[in-house]
């Protein structure tokens, strides 16, 4: 039997893959529903990819090509996927231990001392959104805190000004929507390149997937270029001047009452949402040589440990590595290794 840990896109495209190539598999999903992970997000998310962009392998998203779907919508077409496929899922299983038996298997230990699986393979499809990260600065009482994880809209917030802390993507998007309601400061790290959400009248999606752009292996001059540059979609710092929204330096203390930032600003919110990313997590992964610093040790997601790959991981191989529409283009090579190499056939 081959194991899937994680029930995400990554991992339902691994299990169909699997299932297809004649393989017992089974997936072991922390949560107790499919599509959790997006259904906690904010309320107002949603993709950069439009829907011709944004099915998994064998099923197309039910929406016109053109439509940019929304959170609970992506949530549902992966239920929709997993029972149309029929693939075996275990729900509410978080993996706390992953370890290499004395001849070859794997013994995936799940929530209980007693519950146990032995597999001769396992692909880990854990996804980016592990551990929310938190700076350790102490907020005073006067200041409601929150990760942008905790986020679901304006009216979770009590009143007064927003510092959003964090210009990724999330901390954007989120500072956009609040300014149209309240005073909101973003605290940018740095500059950051943005590139526009359409180019000509068609989506950037479609340019990057034209030009072999969001293909592009990191591991060549173009890859490691586009790892370099990856941009905001859509809106940036200067966009969200002009909403009036304040743009200062990263957040480097607290002092009192008071935020400073790195461009010595002394800011007084009534709120901070720490838009300042996550972290991975793989103290359940004891596999001997599996992991550097903490991290996956893989090349294109194949671990040097026979039997054990990865797939969904940011970059992994391309930009579209971690993406709906371009994840199964990865999941079915490290399969492929995975169920060739000594220790990884079921």
């Amino acid at each position: 039997m081959i194991i899937v840990i994680g029930a995400g896109q990554a991992g339902l495209a691994a299990g169909r893959e699997l299932r297809l190539a004649g393989h017992e598999v089974l997936l072991l999903e922390a949560r107790s529903r499919l599509g959790e992970t997006w259904r906690h997000r904010w309320d107002s998310l949603r993709l950069f990819t439009p829907a011709r962009f944004s099915a998994l392998p064998g099923l197309p998203f039910p929406a016109a090509p053109g439509h940019y779907p929304d959170k609970d919508e992506v949530a549902a077409y992966l239920e929709v996927y997993a029972a149309h496929f029929g693939l075996p899922i275990r729900l509410g299983s978080p993996v706390t231990r992953l370890r290499r038996t004395a001849d070859g298997l794997f013994e995936v230990q799940v929530g209980r001392v007693d519950d146990r699986f032995t597999a001769s393979g396992v692909l880990v499809a854990t996804g980016p959104f592990q551990r929310p990260h938190v700076p350790d600065l102490a907020l005073p009482e006067t200041i409601t805190g929150l990760h942008s994880s905790a986020y679901r809209g304006p009216a979770q917030l009590p009143d007064g000004p927003v510092l959003v802390a964090g210009a990724g993507n999330s901390g954007v998007q989120i500072a956009a929507e609040l300014a149209a309601t309240r005073t909101v400061t973003l605290a940018a790290g740095g500059r950051q390149a943005v590139a526009p959400q359409r180019v000509m009248g068609a989506d950037i999606f479609t340019w990057l997937s034209l030009s072999g752009l969001v293909r592009a292996p990191v591991s060549g001059a173009v890859g490691r270029w586009m790892r370099k540059r990856d941009p905001l979609i859509g809106m940036g710092p200067r966009h969200l001047r002009r909403r009036g929204v304040r743009v200062t330096g990263r957040v480097v203390s607290v002092d009192g009452r008071f935020v400073r930032t790195a461009d010595g600003q002394r800011l007084a919110p009534a709120v901070v949402i720490w838009a300042t990313g996550y972290r991975s997590d793989y103290s359940w992964l004891q596999v001997a040589g599996a992991l550097s610093d903490g991290l996956p040790v893989h090349e294109e997601g194949v671990s040097p440990i026979p039997g054990l790959v990865y797939a969904g991981l940011p970059f992994q191989r391309s930009r579209g590595s971690a993406l709906l529409g371009w994840v199964g283009e990865d999941v079915a090579r490290v399969v492929g290794r995975l169920v060739d190499r000594p220790g990884g056939r079921s």
